[in-house]
């Protein structure tokens, strides 16, 4: 089991913001980035951050959006559609939407609209 499977994502979180941040860019919009992998809703989501949920529990209780396997590319050296594991694919996605918004793309492009 990878690491990553049992930290929460309240630990990692402030790290995507802080990222965000430096690129001018929002927590609205990872919300909205998070919210639209996962099916959350607002609520949802503080929960999870509240409750320090580990990304194991995270994805297995999130309906993944339909078009998640558009997210396609490179994260960390690894392309994501080569990933077997259903968990790291999931949290690869989070990290790849997260990097489109740091490299500035817009909104609709990064969710695949």
């Amino acid at each position: 089991m990878h690491r990553i499977f049992t930290t929460s994502v309240a630990a990692v979180y402030p790290a995507y913001v802080a990222k965000l941040a430096r690129k001018s860019r929002t927590e609205a919009e990872l919300r909205e980035v998070m919210r639209w992998l996962t099916g959350f809703d607002d609520a949802e989501l503080q929960h999870h951050l509240d409750t320090n949920t580990t990304f194991e529990t995270f994805f297995a209780l999130a309906p993944l959006n339909p078009m998640a396997s558009a997210i396609t590319g490179s994260i960390c050296g690894v392309r994501i559609e080569e990933i077997d594991d259903p968990l790291m694919k999931a949290i690869r996605y989070l990290d790849k939407l997260v990097d489109e918004l740091a490299k500035g793309r817009p909104m609709s492009r990064v969710l695949r609209s």
